[in-house]
C-alpha cells in the first residue's frame, strides 16, 4: 500500500500524532482496568508511525513492531526512546513475554479469519499468564459504516515561509456478497514546498469480521476476551479487552 510505502513520509500530515492523546487515554484506562499486576512493558504490534505510542510512552515502557521501513522511520523520529523492530502481526516471534499487547487498527489489514487468528495467536505467544491484550479495529460487522470522509494538514512554515500540505478522500464501499473485507479509496492531493500538486490513488482492503468471529478467535488463542463499547467523536467503536489464561 502506497500509504505506508512511498508514502510514509507524509503519515504525520495524514495522521496528526496530536489528534490521538483522547484515544490513548482511554485504551490506557482499558488496560490498567484489565490487568493483575505491573503494567510496565509493553508490545504494539502494526504500531504504524507511532502516534499512539507518542502518548502512551509517557506511562508505559514500549516495543514497536511494524512491517514497514518507511513507517518506522516516522515513528523513530517521533518516539526515539521506544524500541523499534521489523515483523509481521501474523508471524513475528520475538522470544519474550509482555505484561501486555497492544493492536490498533492494523488489525484491519487481516482479511480473512487465518490471517485474524495467525494475529491473536501472536498476541497471545507474546503475552505472560495474566496479561492483557488490548484490540481496537476500526470496525466489525456490527459497527461498519461505509462513507466519505474529507481531510488533511498542513506542517508548519519554514524559515522560508514555505510548507508541505496534503488533502485526501476517504471512500469506504460495504463488502462484497461473502466477502471479509471492505474496500477503502484514499484519494490524496500532495502540496509539495515549491508549490507543486500531484495526485495518488491508493486502494485497501480491510478486514471485517462479526464480534462473534473475534470472540471465537480470542478463545481459540488461549485469550479470555470481553468487547468493550465506546464512541469517539460521535463514531461507535467495539474494543476487545482480553487476559491470556
Amino acid at each position: 500500500m502506497k500509504l505506508y510505502d512511498e508514502l510514509a513520509e507524509w503519515w504525520p500530515l495524514v495522521s496528526a500524532p496530536s489528534h490521538y492523546g483522547e484515544e490513548a487515554s482511554e485504551y490506557l484506562r482499558l488496560l490498567r482496568g484489565a490487568a493483575s499486576g505491573p503494567l510496565v512493558e509493553v508490545l504494539e504490534l502494526g504500531s504504524g508511525g507511532g502516534n499512539n505510542a507518542s502518548h502512551l510512552k509517557k506511562e508505559l515502557s514500549l516495543t514497536l513492531v511494524e512491517p514497514s521501513e518507511g513507517m518506522r522511520k516516522v515513528s523513530r523520529a517521533l518516539n526515539p526512546e521506544c524500541t523499534h523492530l521489523p515483523g509481521d502481526m501474523r508471524t513475528v516471534r520475538l522470544g519474550r513475554v509482555f505484561d501486555a499487547v497492544f493492536v490498533h487498527d492494523a488489525v484491519e489489514y487481516m482479511t480473512t479469519e487465518a490471517d485474524l487468528r495467525a494475529a491473536l495467536e501472536t498476541v497471545a505467544v507474546h503475552l505472560k499468564p495474566g496479561g492483557v491484550a488490548l484490540v481496537a479495529p476500526d470496525a466489525t460487522r456490527e459497527t461498519f459504516e461505509t462513507g466519505t470522509s474529507l481531510e488533511g494538514d498542513d506542517e508548519p512554515p519554514g524559515e522560508d515561509g514555505r510548507s508541505r500540505s496534503v488533502r485526501y478522500m476517504m471512500w469506504t464501499l460495504p463488502p462484497e456478497p461473502g466477502a471479509s473485507f471492505s474496500t477503502v479509496h484514499f484519494s490524496l492531493l500532495l502540496r509539495e514546498r515549491d508549490g507543486s500538486v500531484r495526485a495518488v490513488h491508493d486502494e485497501h482492503h480491510c478486514g471485517l469480521f462479526s464480534r462473534a468471529t473475534w470472540l471465537r478467535l480470542f478463545d481459540a488463542a488461549g485469550l479470555d476476551a470481553r468487547l468493550e463499547q465506546r464512541t469517539l467523536e460521535g463514531v461507535d467503536y467495539d474494543t476487545f479487552v482480553a487476559v491470556k489464561r
